[in-house]
């Protein structure tokens, strides 16, 4: 059975040095109707086991460790047996939300993930956060790209752990060249295309962030 791709919009907060927000995550399921992975395991643990709807869940892939993105995870490990893995270089942000619970394994650039007859290939993409990574899956013309690039421009750059330079020269050079048809498929909004963002980069550089 060929893997699909299934969107869930999840609502919590989004809290760093000293705000708090309210925000809506996508969280994407990757998989056939025997087994899949999650991106992004966001705010409700529950509603992401619903979704599953029984199938067997091989890992959780995050994107990031911002709060928003990981506070699910190890609810939703317990539930499962799935492993979460996180890059390396997101530690210091995991340890913020969750002190007590380390990753289960990493993530680690140009590294594969198989779900379901597919591939999903580990991009490192800092800037947003250091340990931030996209994943491509060439068979499925996508990449999740968590808070890395949205429909409009990078993502935001200005709280701790964030470098704007850095999330430029990561788009420009992993993201961008990939096929211009390739679907953008982000942590929060909208989805858009590789082709629809590559001529605004030069732009987003004079805007800043």
């Amino acid at each position: 059975m060929t893997a699909r791709i299934e969107q869930l919009v999840t609502s919590g907060t989004f809290a760093l040095d000293g705000g708090t927000w309210d925000v809506d995550n996508n969280v994407w399921i990757v998989g056939d109707d025997e087994e899949a992975v999650v991106i992004d395991a966001a705010h409700d643990a529950e509603a992401i086991l619903a979704a599953l709807g029984g199938r067997t869940l091989r890992a959780i892939l995050c994107t990031h460790a911002h709060n928003d993105h990981i506070d699910a995870a190890p609810a939703l490990a317990d539930a499962t047996g799935a492993p979460v893995l996180l890059h390396p270089d997101d530690l210091p942000l995991w340890k913020l939300t969750h002190p007590d619970r380390a990753p289960d394994g990493e993530l680690a650039d140009g590294q594969s993930v198989s779900i379901a007859g597919t591939r999903l290939d580990v991009l490192h993409t800092p800037g947003h956060a250091p340990g931030a990574v996209c994943l491509h899956a060439p068979d499925l013309g996508t990449v999740f790209t968590g808070d890395t690039l949205f429909a409009g421009g990078p993502g935001a750059t200005g709280r701790s752990f964030s470098h704007f330079p850095t999330i430029v020269d990561s788009i420009r050079d992993r993201l961008l060249t990939l096929p211009p048809e390739t679907v953008v498929r982000t942590g929060h909004g909208d989805s858009s295309t590789i082709g629809a963002e590559a001529p605004h980069l030069d732009e987003w550089i004079k805007r800043g962030h």
